[in-house]
Order: C-alpha cells, then structure tokens, then sequence
C-alpha cells in the first residue's frame, strides 16, 4: 500500500511539471509560408523558423499560416476567409510587403479607432480582434519586419526590389517596424523586433551581390552598399546571389537557414516559459 501512495505522489509530482501541449497558430507572408515549401527556395534552406521552435519546444505545435506575397491588409480583408482556428498562441510577422507595395502606414489612431485594412495600423486592429475573438486567453507575439537588401527572386529574375536601404514613396520600412512595435508595447504582448536586432543589419544580409561592372562587363562581387549603384538587367545578367553569398537572407529578402536560426531564438525566448 504504501508503494502505491509513492507511486501516486511521484506521477502528480512529474505531471505538475509536464508542460502542456501548445498550439501555435504563425500568421504571416512568405517569411513564415517557406517553412513548408523549402523546394521553392531551390533547397537553399532546410527549415523554417517554426520548425526551429517546435525542434526545441517539443510541447509546442505550430499551424502555418504564412501566405506568399500578402500584406498585412490582405490579411486583414480576408480574415474570416482563412480558417483561423483557436489557438493557445499566435504570432503576426507582417508588413514588409506594406512598405513595398506602398500601402499607407497610417498613424496610431487608426489602431486604436479601428478605421479600417487602409492602412497598417488599422489592419492590425482587424487582425487581433479576430485573434482575441478565437481565444481571449491566448498569448499573442508581434514579429517586426525585418530589414531588407536588394531581393531578386531566385526563381524569377524579373521579380526583384530594392532594398530598405531607401525609402519607397516617402515610407521607411523602418516605420513599419516601429509601428509593430508600439502595437505590441501598447497591448502589452511580447515583440521580436528584427528589424532593429543586432547581426541582421543590411549589411549583413548578404555577403556581396555578383554583378556586371559598368565599365569592363566583367562579372563583380560587390559588397554594401557599392551594389546598391550598380545595374542588375534580370534578361541578360546571371542570379546576383550564387550559393556563396548567401548569409541571414539567401536573396536579399528571405532568411537563410542562419536568418531563421536567429528568428528561432528570439522566438525560444519567449514561448519556452509558456
């Protein structure tokens, strides 16, 4: 009898300190959409940054909810439209296709009113409330944008940007960031500011760009910021971001295995004490 009394009192002792299963639910744009799709890389990443996480925190199970190309307005209109589920965590990893696609920022207020998917601010309102209305209790990160280099997608030349070096009409990606961040500061949830995280500095991104030097023609690996004044022709130029130069991002936009590998990490942070 008494084996059995210490039988019990050990199982209700390792019980209250087995974590529970968690689900995460990672809304975002191609950033987080790659973690499935590696293959549209060219297999030049391994794995995302959730499943990075979920490698660490064996109790934590993610949904993907990463769409390619969209911005935080897209997401916001089509709201009731993508199977959002109740979850015990959510994260938002958006707005850098905002600030390419020159979507207005918008200021504060149009958080805290509601006005609306014009701008990013409000499309933020539109997002958390439909998070907030699927589990009022679950824990909600912010991911800021991350900054950016000259993307050249490397499975279409034509389909390339600059970096966020500059502004685009008068909007820095910086803002956008920013904006993320006092959402996130205003709401009291935790926020992953990549954009302003050390190591993932545009200069960092990556190693140097190959191109055309203007006088020779004679292929050149440029480093930042000599590359941002040199023309890339995507008809006629080899892919400026052969496998050599590849650091946090493998094309100037999207993490590298060691991009998501610091995404990871800072995401570790927060959700292992969940």
């Amino acid at each position: 009898m008494k084996k059995l009394v210490v039988l019990s009192a050990l199982v209700l002792i390792i019980s209250s300190f087995a974590k529970k299963n968690i689900t995460w639910v990672a809304i975002g744009d191609s950033i987080t959409y790659l973690n499935d799709h590696a293959n549209e890389t060219g297999n030049r990443i391994t794995k995302g940054y959730m499943t990075r996480v979920t490698d660490k925190l064996g109790n934590i199970h993610f949904i993907n909810q990463g769409h390619n190309g969209w911005t935080a307005s897209r997401i916001a209109d089509n709201i009731e439209k993508l199977g959002l589920v109740k979850a015990d965590v959510y994260s938002v990893f958006l707005g850098t296709n905002d600030w390419w696609h020159s979507n207005k920022l918008g200021s504060f207020a149009d958080y805290q009113n509601n006005t609306g998917s014009g701008t990013l601010y409000g499309a933020f309102r539109i997002i958390i409330n439909k998070l907030r209305s699927l589990n009022p209790d679950a824990k909600i990160i912010l991911i800021t944008p991350m900054q950016r280099s000259d993307f050249v997608y490397i499975n279409n030349p034509k389909n390339n940007a600059y970096g966020s070096y500059k502004e685009k009409d008068g909007q820095s990606l910086e803002q956008f960031a920013n904006a993320v961040d006092s959402i996130a500061d205003f709401e009291h949830f935790k926020c992953a500011d990549l954009y302003h995280k050390k190591g993932m500095e545009v200069e960092q991104l990556v190693k140097y760009k190959r191109l055309k030097d203007p006088q020779t023609g004679a292929y050149t690996n440029y480093t930042y910021p000599a590359y941002t004044n040199i023309p890339f022709n995507p008809e006629t130029d080899e892919y400026p971001y052969p496998l050599d130069a590849i650091d946090v991002t493998y094309d100037g936009l999207h993490p590298s295995d060691k991009g998501y590998e610091i995404i990871a990490k800072m995401l570790i942070r927060i959700m292992k004490k969940y």
